[in-house]
């Protein structure tokens, strides 16, 4: 056999062994109990704020196809709606991804959606209407947070002064209450929640109680007293004794979490959402934790920019940074975590909110709306899904949905399904299943 002939075959061969083997596609930044998806998403869920006059006006799950092997690419897909408008704002997925579960705001309504038996067309199948009562008081269901066979839930305010003292909430993956843990006096305020399984340990943020999340944006940014409102803490727990250890300073209404991805990664990366400031925290040799300031969010002229979302890229370089204000996303290398250098800047609309990329990092997504009463201080309210590709080095637009113009509302939080996930015909690679009581 010819040289050139055997060479063309072993190339063959790699090529068809390479194509074979499916990669990891899910989006970063999840909790380390989801088992990851493999290959290429093949829809988006939206949870989607109503807007009366639009539709229906309610909040619902808008489904929207992202495969562009499938003829659904790019288009809205599905859409179910769950009766009235409750500020639809965060959801997520339990541990065997059969159940995506959203929660509204301002009533502290929560629905659990079924996506395991037909995920093109998610089924509303549990509402969960005593969570205020069951939970002890705590309202504004915000973060939802897989735990092995159960759901964290991360709060933001109280039935007894809609202000900022909030607790985390934990129910079974069926819909049970379990149990209440208020956060600490010292850092009563709530935001995210998350997990590093490998330390044990849980991190939570702050943000601001009803009083001030369901009022207009400009009024509340002149209410000087009502400024003073908001959380300047991180808190670092115990995770399976739901503990807390040490309360971190981070000023300005410390919002999203992310942890580092990589082996030997102990540190975590948060933005300051009035301060326009990012924060790491990272763990010590002894064990415990410091907050950090490692790099400044863009320019603050007369008002913050409103840093609202963040997603770290699994290699843990890259950190993509959404700002509300003047709706753009930042790039920032945080490959030395402690000094983050910006090195790419887009506009992505005349606001953004949330920021979801696939794990292989090729493909990003970007939603517009941050709360009802908030979208369209900056001027037009627009509200839109975007999908970008991402290669290292800039965006790259591929398709975009109106959801102004198609009456759906104002779009949200995002997570991704696949259709062969639940049939078995993709491999899925579970994560860090360490039992946490």
């Amino acid at each position: 056999m010819r040289t050139g002939t055997l060479a063309s075959l072993m190339a063959f061969a790699l090529a068809t062994f390479v194509a074979a083997v499916p990669v990891a596609a899910d989006e970063t930044c999840q909790s380390p109990y989801l088992p990851k998806l493999e290959g290429q998403e093949d829809y988006v869920y939206i949870w989607t704020l109503g807007v009366e006059g639009w539709g229906d006006g309610s909040d619902k799950v808008v489904t929207v196809g992202t495969n562009p092997a499938r003829e659904d690419y790019g288009q809205v897909v599905d859409s179910v709606s769950v009766g009235g408008r409750h500020e639809a704002h965060h959801g997520g997925l339990t541990d065997d991804r059969r159940h995506f579960w959203v929660g509204g705001l301002d009533t502290s309504m929560i629905y659990l959606f079924d996506i395991a038996t037909d995920p093109a067309h998610p089924k509303l199948v549990r509402t969960i209407d005593d969570f205020v009562e069951k939970s002890g008081g705590v309202v504004g269901p915000h973060g939802f947070y897989a735990l092995p066979g159960r759901m964290l839930i991360s709060a933001l305010s109280n039935a007894e002064d809609h202000g900022g003292r909030t607790a985390m909430v934990e129910y079974t993956n069926e819909g049970e209450y379990i149990r209440t843990i208020w956060m600490p006096d010292e850092a009563p305020y709530g935001y995210d929640a998350r997990v590093n399984a490998g330390l044990n340990r849980l991190l939570t943020s702050s943000f601001t109680g009803h009083a001030n999340y369901m009022r207009p944006l400009a009024e509340l940014m002149g209410d000087a007293e009502a400024m003073k409102n908001f959380g300047n803490e991180v808190v670092v727990w115990d995770l399976h004794a739901r503990k807390p250890l040490q309360v971190l300073e981070v000023p300005g209404a410390p919002l999203e979490i992310r942890w580092a991805l990589q082996e030997g990664h102990d540190y975590a990366f948060i933005e300051a959402a009035l301060t326009g400031e990012l924060w790491g925290v990272f763990r010590k040799d002894d064990g415990t934790f410091e907050a950090v300031k490692v790099g400044d969010i863009g320019p603050r002229e007369e008002q913050p920019l409103l840093a609202v979302d963040i997603s770290l890229s699994a290699d843990d370089r890259f950190l993509f940074v959404d700002t509300f204000m003047d709706g753009k996303v930042r790039v920032f290398d945080v490959s030395d975590p402690r000094n983050a250098k910006q090195v790419y800047e887009r506009k992505i609309g005349s606001q953004v909110n949330m920021v979801s990329q696939s794990w292989d990092g090729d493909r990003i997504y970007f939603t517009s709306s941050l709360l009802s009463q908030w979208d369209g201080t900056g001027g037009e309210d627009e509200q839109f899904l975007k999908a970008f590709t991402w290669d290292d080095k800039e965006l790259t637009p591929t398709f975009e949905i109106d959801f102004r113009e198609k009456q759906l509302g104002r779009p949200h939080i995002m997570r991704f399904g696949q259709i062969g996930f639940y049939t078995g015909q993709v491999p899925a690679s579970s994560g860090d299943v360490a039992a946490a009581p």
